[in-house]
């Protein structure tokens, strides 16, 4: 049995969530604009702020004034990726 709430990733690998989407969604965490819920398609959405403030690798980069634009990036992405989706 599927589960019933996968994660951003598995959403991304069955193509529900894109490329851009995901890009939409760091952008949005970069820029301080992050909504209570996103909607991803199909049903799901995505609590963006939840989702990277509970995600300790990228929290800590985010809070760390020396790291790079990339380096950011790359851990928003990561923790948006791993955040479990929710049915809506």
């Amino acid at each position: 049995m599927p589960d019933p709430n996968p994660t951003v990733g598995e959403l991304f690998k069955a193509n529900v969530v894109t490329h851009d989407d995901v890009n939409a969604l760091i952008d949005a965490v970069l820029d301080g604009r992050m909504e209570e819920q996103t909607d991803l398609g199909e049903g799901y959405a995505l609590n963006v702020a939840a989702a990277v403030k509970a995600n300790a690798f990228a929290t800590a980069v985010l809070r760390d004034r020396t790291s790079t634009k990339g380096a950011r990036r790359t851990a928003v992405r990561t923790a948006i990726l791993l955040a479990r989706a929710q049915k809506a």
